[in-house]
């Protein structure tokens, strides 16, 4: 076993990898950007080194900070969790280079996956069925258009060979929005993937997502772990998991299917670690099961924990064991699904805005708890949910006996979980769930594209209780870090208050506020609210894409520009029909919730 890791990542998946390695008996280093200086990953791990400021790109993502903290550290290995560098080919060919184990799969196996065109090649010759479509990269519209019409039909997806997770993933439901679909998932792919290339396949209608957890050693030992539904999505990307399948849709015997098919993916490649082989199930009325192989996510997954909840198996350290050379410590006669579990993704979005990034500064926090409750988190009271990075807060996640007992305990946790300051996706949680759809086992798309419903789930924001007066001569315990060389250390005061700017003039930043507000507030509103004719920012990011100019007449509904944020496109519409008299904003400058996009007035100047 090593005896020292570097985590490479932030948020909760850091603080869950150094939970790991610490009952492992391994010492674990953290990395952080300027913005996650007070980050519970930094303060939990044994120690931390500053990747400095900027975007991603200029801390998490540069290969020559991570490996350089790797050498100053001792780290003998590097665990790069989920996101950022966990599918980058080639920084695991670094770290091997650099003499340092790569948690995860070997390069090659990241290449050979990382392309979803070889993927899908690789799996027709190992005999894993695919959804039809092409398995070489389309060229062009014209291409795309000419290989819709005759080999797959429409509604067609369009798909970035580099892409996952929902990126680079758009469907054309006609040959009018092809064009559209193939310039959205380009440009996806290039920004996302550094890869613009693109492919066709079949769009299988609403088809449930079911995925297959494998784990792998270097031993030539495969296992699977059962499947998880991940059928409840926005914008192509999962909300709310669950893990087994509901028992009246995959039954034991396509249990073993799925799995096989997994297992024979991992083989495929020679993989090693922790895995999950991504499928399409369909099943429509009257016709055969089919199960389809989708992509491969070469790491470990978001929602890795229902599974860990049904097989009691730990997969994070699995796959920490695996990379340092051992036999995986279960067989497949081993793995036994018990109870159902269920997992929420605590998103900080406005689901009544459709599902728009909603940032902010975290006020009072407190998790829910009880039996079989679980919180993976990486925030805090007083803590930021940046712009910068992905929305989650949080990952809530329940078992219980069957799937009617784990909503009903999900139910309870989600009333007990208080985000102060934020808007999440709790009330959408809370709403989605007491359903008759969700008690169905569906998929529940109509909900999640239904407009109307989705704006029901704005709630509005009680005052937070005001802040207790500080008492004369009261002490308090204040947590700082102080930095030498790039290496954070942490320092505890105990005394009378002291000023942040004091703090921070000799060097030292508050981890966190000394008395957080408490308040009873569990969202904010974010964005100004316009008149009628006025068009403004519903979130906070950079214009991606400016569609129309001034003096353009549009339609209701009709894009207008594409504001990213948060690592995700969020399209803004046409409030009305008219003309635009007023167009404030230009192709990569960056934005504030509430801005004026644009003023649309109708052909007499009145308003709509």
């Amino acid at each position: 076993m090593f005896e020292n890791v570097l985590v490479a990542i932030r948020g909760e998946i850091a603080v869950r990898i150094v939970r790991a390695l610490d009952e492992l008996g391994v010492a674990s280093v953290a990395v952080y950007s300027e913005l996650d200086r007070d980050a519970p990953h930094v303060a939990r791990a044994g120690e931390a080194y500053n990747l400095g400021e900027g975007p991603a790109a200029e801390n998490y993502l540069s290969v020559e900070k991570i490996l350089d903290v790797a050498r100053r550290s001792g780290a003998e290995a590097i665990h790069p969790g989920y996101g950022f560098l966990a599918e980058n080919a080639p920084f695991a060919r670094a770290c091997e280079e650099a003499g340092i184990v790569f948690i995860g799969p070997p390069a090659s196996a990241i290449e050979a996956m990382g392309s979803k065109t070889r993927a899908r090649e690789l799996m027709q010759a190992a005999g894993v069925p695919i959804v039809p479509g092409t398995t070489e990269p389309v060229a062009s519209v014209a291409d795309a258009l000419k290989i819709a019409k005759k080999q797959i039909g429409f509604p067609v997806a369009v798909k970035a060979a580099g892409g996952g997770g929902g990126k680079g993933f758009r469907v054309a439901l006609t040959e009018d929005e092809l064009e559209g679909a193939f310039e959205g998932a380009s440009r996806e792919g290039e920004k996302f993937f550094s890869d613009p290339t693109v492919y066709l396949e079949r769009y299988l209608h609403d088809p449930r997502h079911v995925e297959v957890q494998v784990l792998a050693d270097r031993h030539g030992n495969v296992i699977h772990l059962g499947e998880r539904d991940c059928s409840i999505q926005r914008r192509h990307q999962t909300v709310i998991e669950e893990s087994p399948a509901p028992e009246w849709i995959v039954d034991e015997a396509m249990r073993q299917r799925i799995g096989q098919i997994g297992v024979e993916a991992a083989r495929a490649v020679d993989y090693v670690g922790a895995g999950t082989i991504e499928g399409l199930f369909s099943a429509g009325e009257g016709a055969e099961p089919e199960y389809f192989f989708l992509e491969m996510n070469t790491r470990v997954q978001v929602e890795h924990c229902v599974t860990e909840m049904t097989t009691g198996i730990d997969i994070v350290k699995e796959g920490i064991r695996a990379a340092a050379g051992e036999e995986l410590a279960y067989s497949q006669d081993d793995v036994v699904l018990r109870g159902h579990a269920i997992e929420c993704r605590i998103n900080a979005e406005d689901a009544s805005k459709n599902f728009a990034p909603a940032p902010g500064r975290i006020g009072a926090y407190t998790e829910p708890s009880g039996p079989g409750v679980r919180v993976d988190s990486g925030v805090q009271a007083g803590g930021e949910v940046s712009p910068m990075y992905d929305p989650m807060v949080a990952k809530l996640i329940v078992w219980d006996a069957d799937r009617a007992q784990a909503t009903k305990r999900m139910l309870r946790a989600l009333g007990e979980f208080e985000i102060e300051g934020l808007k999440t996706l709790i009330p959408f949680h809370q709403a989605l769930l007491a359903t008759g759809q969700w008690e169905r086992g569906e998929t529940c798309r109509d909900l999640m594209e239904d407009r109307k419903w989705l704006k029901t789930l704005a709630f509005p924001a009680p005052a937070g209780a005001a802040e207790p007066a500080e008492e004369e001569g009261q002490t308090f315990e204040q947590s700082y870090s102080v930095e030498v060389s790039g290496k954070r250390f942490d320092v505890r005061v105990v005394g009378p208050p002291l000023a942040t700017g004091a703090a921070a003039g000799n060097g030292a930043v508050p981890a966190a506020a000394a008395k957080p507000r408490r308040g009873a507030d569990r969202s904010s509103s974010a964005g100004g609210a316009g008149g009628p004719d006025t068009l403004t920012s519903p979130l906070q990011g950079n214009m991606w894409k400016v569609l129309v100019k001034k003096g353009d007449t549009v339609e209701e509904g009709q894009l207008i520009c594409i504001i990213e944020a948060m690592k995700m496109e969020n399209e803004i519409t046409a409030q009305k029909s008219g003309t635009i008299v007023e167009l404030p904003i230009s192709e990569g400058a960056p934005i504030q919730a509430g801005a004026l996009i644009a003023t649309i007035k109708t052909s007499d100047g009145a308003a709509a």
